[in-house]
């Protein structure tokens, strides 16, 4: 009988077993700012195969996206030509299912890989243990689904990631530090000696902007996110705890998911300063639960808004959005269809007036403050287009918003100015007394 070793094929490096010591004696929270290049899937999918074979339970390795998790682990060979999934000895594998990414074992453990752009298939399910790669850039809402889960089942949970600003990832890390129930560490190429000084300066020379080394290869948190679109022009001052002002009315700007999320701003105007008081986000759910939803909210509605693919008809139904939610008692305004980065400079241009409620908006200033360029990591080089991801839903139904106070300021100063001319016309010296 052939004796198996586990960790299998894999010969961790200094740095990576002080983490897999750490998993070893119990630990259940760890998160790794670790450096590009440093191998965090390597290692943890040697460590998740370990575990899964010590206790028999579900383990997932969560990735930002469905396809990046296909083409990180589940196909991904490493610089020597080894397949990283190969760390599960074949002679331990039940069955494996390709379409699903999902690996079942001998005794019973199940190993899955998922992509937190779809929450809903997390939902329901029974971990006991879980890695988060690249945390930095996942949907936060998928640790707040998995908590309470590994937190019943005494199960454990890893994050690895670079930064990408201050986000989500950052907050956990700075609590890592403080907690002793935690495993938190920072590694830079300075750190590891993986990464030589004269490869980095071949990354400048080739184009990598400093700011991406910075975070990439010095894991900074402070270097600015070049292609964040609206991070830099949210300013402290502008999140505040906001009061609602009964008297006044509240609109709401929607951005309406098919398959996906649905997110919902609230505001209120007064003068020329938006107030958004509130927000709401969902996945997988009807249009009449978010009509329910926003009907339990104690506001006195303005203009509810909505994009213009609103009027589309289902194929299930032959209705649109539109005809269902004004049969419902909401007669939605159209918001003008413009070209997408029209929107989103109209979106920086109205930040300014824009004050944000800390505790009811915190969810859309994380979208807002992720919402990002896509990034071409072959050409080193940002798309001309912004990363569809968890952050897309909100910062959609912001850029719905300032399209539609555009369009309303625009108005308002033609009604102006025909009104100055209205009375020039009409102006006479026999008007004055």
């Amino acid at each position: 009988m052939t004796k198996i070793s586990l960790p299998h094929n894999f010969t961790p490096r200094n740095y990576q077993k002080r983490l897999l010591s750490q998993m070893d004696k119990g630990t259940k929270r760890a998160i790794c700012i670790w450096h590009r290049r440093c191998g965090k899937d390597k290692t943890l999918i040697n460590l998740i195969s370990k575990k899964a074979f010590e206790k028999k339970g579900i383990y997932y390795y969560f990735f930002p996206t469905y396809a990046q998790g296909r083409k990180v682990l589940w196909d991904g060979i490493d610089s020597n030509g080894f397949a990283l999934m190969d760390h599960f000895p074949k002679e331990l594998i039940k069955n494996k299912n390709d379409q699903q990414m999902k690996i079942t074992l001998k005794n019973g453990s199940i190993f899955q890989i998922i992509g937190t752009d779809d929450i809903d298939s997390i939902r329901g399910t029974n971990p006991i243990g879980a890695v988060f790669s690249e945390y930095a850039f996942q949907n936060p809402e998928a640790w707040e689904v998995i908590r309470p889960i590994l937190a019943e089942n005494s199960g454990w949970a890893v994050f690895n990631t670079t930064p990408n600003g201050k986000n989500h990832a950052y907050k956990m890390y700075k609590m890592a530090e403080k907690n002793p129930n935690w495993y938190a560490e920072k590694l830079t190429i300075s750190d590891t000696n993986v990464i030589s000084e004269d490869f980095i300066e071949e990354e400048r020379q080739e184009g990598m902007s400093e700011d991406m080394i910075q975070r990439e290869y010095y894991c900074s948190f402070e270097a600015s996110i070049e292609g964040a679109y609206y991070a830099k022009f949210i300013k402290k001052p502008q999140i505040k705890d906001i009061p609602e002002e009964k008297e006044i009315k509240v609109d709401t700007w929607w951005d309406l998911g098919m398959s996906d999320s649905t997110a919902i701003i609230f505001t209120q105007t007064i003068n020329k300063e938006i107030r958004v008081i509130d927000y709401l986000e969902a996945s997988g759910e009807s249009l009449d639960f978010y009509i329910q939803q926003i009907s339990k909210k104690p506001y006195q509605y303005g203009t509810h808004h909505a994009p213009h693919d609103i009027r589309v008809r289902e194929l299930g139904t032959g209705k649109s959005r539109w005809e269902i939610a004004r049969k419902a008692g909401i007669d939605f305004k159209i918001v003008k269809n413009i070209p997408l980065i029209d929107g989103i400079n109209a979106g920086r241009n109205i930040l300014k007036q824009c004050h944000f409620d800390r505790k009811k908006a915190s969810r859309l200033l994380e979208c807002l403050e992720h919402y990002q360029k896509a990034y071409d990591f072959k050409l080193k080089m940002y798309k001309s287009h912004p990363l569809h991801d968890w952050s897309s839903h909100g910062a959609d139904a912001f850029r719905y918003m300032a399209v539609g106070h555009k369009e309303k300021q625009e108005v308002d100063k033609k009604i102006l100015k025909e009104n100055c001319y209205y009375r020039r016309q009409n102006y006479s010296t026999d008007d004055v007394y």
